[in-house]
């Protein structure tokens, strides 16, 4: 028996939609279970990324999918794509084909006859891109097939091969954004003025090891599913899976899909892996539909499934999307108790924090200054705290918002009238300094971390907006990082409201932020440490904003050096902490080398994630009000701060490496805020310190460019 034959063929320009013809019927038979393939890495998606001390504790298991053959005796075709599938196994194969028509094809046999059963193994329809164009059967792509199983065995291409795009293929308006690629239809072989039309979703990736597909003879009469031939101007719909955000779409929710408008691109680009675009897909759809419950419920995981969903789990997906009617309903007395506990910041009052230690204010009363070696029976181990405590009023609030108020101004409006941006006022720039220190009210804090941003980096609103059509374009962009940056979403401050559920628009707006921010700079890309620094502008900003914050901390404040390969910022970071240690606190300096703890080992994870991950989120904020206004000293001094508060139970004789590595590796709860701001302020408020800082940075370059550097730390 001659084996079928697949074709897959791109678009014609002359091909078009009508929905309102007939469409061919599709039958098809059910999905045969899966079998589990063994998981491998990924060498194509997988970025070696920096993993931050004690920040997340332990990482999750890679992420795979898996595929089986059919084992059937029926004559069924495997469409699972297999282990090592990714569109460019497929759509860029240099066959001899012809040119004219950009398309490629998979001949299993040198004598093509319809494809008369088809299976689908991954018990779903994929929507949302529009698949055009006649099937075209040449046979010169040489794929190799050998007997399994009584049947036939296809044998992909390697995965070198990339997708091959015509750059000026006439766009469709049924698919989704700026980036407007008819994809390519599958069906059996019809005269080239017969132009089906299939509407698939962009389809779940699958395992990494090598596997093949496979044909199996039939030995039925009656065949598992037909698909008919389609008749001219027809439209071939598969019907959808709710495991997909499509299934069930609003008008105005499909309308956002379509419109040309949209910047978030629902078709893969050139080159890119199959796993990362089902990952932008995803997020790129969620947007149009929302999901049920954000901010209250856990959410349903849809990227980072290792097996095919079951009909149950495609139910609970499809539950779990939004509709237009979630903004009106009447909450339940169970959410609002929950929503009840929230603290004045949006974070839920269950903390996951391990170790929690008071960081004592008595120490912070005294300056900075060369001290003697503390007491010899000090504790080795500080004060422990059982729970994070609520974060409370600030003194003075409602004194601090009226002083604000009077000194800030609005420096421009949008057409509408509404203020886009606030500028000090001349007369009371003299005061800001002061009163940043002391702690911005809350009610202010976006408004005077956008003016801080624009002085500290000397630009301004034009260039906020130059930003923000950046962040747009790079939307339908696929970037390397974005099955990392998936991964780490929903483990980032996922206590707080915004970012609680998974796929709410918090998490949508953070995998947006972090996938364009990781295509601006190629050397810095994305590593862990930028997930809290975007979660917590986002609890402040809009994501275009955001995403200009982000650049600016990268440009203007050095944040590219604690990014960059190497983390070249930090370690000088760390070289200025050293000398300061041992300059003032020549003790402490000499615990740390007896115990033989680098300062990398604790402090990594301070400067990466400019102290989110160590303090809470009240400290957190108060620390960032300084860091704008004075830059890279600032989380310097904050590291001088917490070794000089603990400085005594460094040097305890019963200290050890564990007790001090424990302890510096700790969640700190300040005692007072206001005594730890003030000493910072203190500190770099001494001109002939700064300089001194300044100083020992130029040191630490020319180390750098001696090539002497390697031994300058502990």
């Amino acid at each position: 028996m001659e084996a079928p034959l697949l074709s897959v063929t791109p678009p014609k320009p002359s091909s078009s939609r009508s929905d309102s013809s007939p469409s061919p019927s599709l039958a098809v038979s059910s999905v045969p279970d899966l079998t589990s393939s063994t998981d491998q890495e990924r060498s194509s998606t997988e970025t070696t990324i920096f993993t931050i001390y004690s920040m997340y504790g332990d990482d999750e298991a890679r992420v795979s999918w898996s595929a089986s053959a059919f084992e059937g005796k029926s004559q069924e075709l495997d469409l699972s794509l297999g282990d090592t599938f990714t569109y460019r196994n497929i759509f860029n194969h240099t066959g001899a084909h012809s040119p004219s028509t950009d398309s490629a094809c998979i001949d299993l046999s040198q004598n093509s006859r319809p494809l008369s059963k088809l299976a689908n193994p991954n018990g779903m329809a994929h929507g949302s891109s529009t698949w055009n164009g006649p099937a075209q059967l040449p046979s010169t792509l040489g794929y190799a097939t050998t007997p399994a199983n009584g049947g036939r065995t296809l044998e992909l291409p390697p995965r070198s091969l990339r997708v091959s795009v015509a750059q000026n293929r006439p766009r469709s308006a049924a698919t989704s954004c700026s980036s407007h690629i008819d994809s390519e239809a599958i069906s059996p072989p019809v005269q080239p003025t017969t132009l089906p039309t299939l509407t698939p979703l962009p389809p779940r990736p699958h395992s990494r090891p090598q596997s093949v597909h496979r044909i199996a003879d039939s030995h039925t009469s009656e065949p598992i599913s037909t698909l008919t031939p389609p008749q001219p101007a027809s439209s071939l719909a598969l019907p959808q899976s709710s495991q997909t955000p499509s299934s069930s779409l609003t008008t105005e929710q499909r309308s956002k899909l379509s419109s040309p408008s949209s910047k978030t691109s629902l078709v893969p680009s050139e080159g890119e892996d199959l796993d990362a675009f089902h990952v932008r897909s995803t997020y790129a759809q969620l947007d149009a539909t929302g999901v049920r419950g954000d901010g209250y419920e856990e959410g349903v995981e849809r990227t980072r499934a290792r097996l095919r969903a079951s009909r149950g789990s495609d139910l609970e997906a499809e539950a779990a999307l939004g509709s237009p009617s979630d903004k009106s309903r009447d909450l339940p007395a169970k959410e609002v108790n929950v929503l009840s506990t929230l603290d004045r910041y949006g974070f839920f009052t269950i903390t996951s924090h391990d170790r929690l230690v008071r960081l004592p204010s008595a120490p912070l009363h005294k300056h900075l200054s060369a001290v003697s070696a503390g007491p010899k029976t000090a504790p080795a181990h500080a004060m422990s705290v059982r729970s994070l405590p609520p974060p409370s009023s600030p003194q003075r609030e409602a004194e601090r918002i009226a002083k604000w108020g009077r000194m800030m101004e609005v420096y421009s409006r949008d057409r509408g009238g509404n203020i886009e941006a606030w500028s000090v006022k001349a007369s009371k720039a003299h005061k800001l300094r002061r009163r940043v220190y002391k702690g911005i009210p809350d009610r202010w804090r976006s408004a005077a971390w956008e003016v801080l941003m624009n002085t500290y980096s000397r630009s301004g609103r034009e260039e906020a907006v130059k930003l923000g059509e950046c962040y747009r374009r790079d939307l339908e962009k696929p970037s390397s990082y974005d099955i990392q940056i998936d991964l780490d979403v929903p483990r980032t401050i996922s206590g707080h409201i915004l970012f609680h559920t998974r796929y709410g628009v918090g998490q949508r707006s953070l995998f947006h932020v972090l996938h364009t921010f990781s295509l601006r700079c190629e050397e810095c890309g994305y590593v862990q440490g930028m997930g809290p620094i975007a979660a917590t502008l986002l609890c402040y900003f809009g994501p275009e904003k955001v995403y200009a914050a982000i650049t600016r901390l990268h440009d203007a404040y050095s944040m590219h050096t604690i990014f960059s390969p190497g983390f070249p910022g930090l370690l000088e970071a760390i070289y200025v902490q050293e000398r300061i240690m041992e300059l003032k606190m020549p003790h402490v300096y000499a615990a740390f080398r007896k115990h033989m703890i680098s300062t990398t080992s604790y402090a990594t994870k301070w400067y990466i994630t400019l102290f989110a991950n160590s303090v809470p989120f009240q400290t957190q904020l108060r620390l960032w009000d300084a860091f704008l206004l004075d830059g890279q000293d600032v989380f310097v001094a904050v590291a001088i701060a917490i070794v000089w508060a603990y400085r005594d139970h460094i040097t305890s004789s019963s200290a050890n490496f564990e007790t001090v590595l424990s302890l510096l590796s700790s969640f700190f709860i300040p005692e007072d805020d206001d005594s730890l701001l003030s000493w910072i302020e203190q500190l770099l408020g001494d001109k002939k310190f700064r300089a001194q800082m300044n100083g020992w940075r130029q040191d630490w370059s020319r180390l750098v460019a001696s090539g002497n550097h390697s031994g300058a730390l502990l």
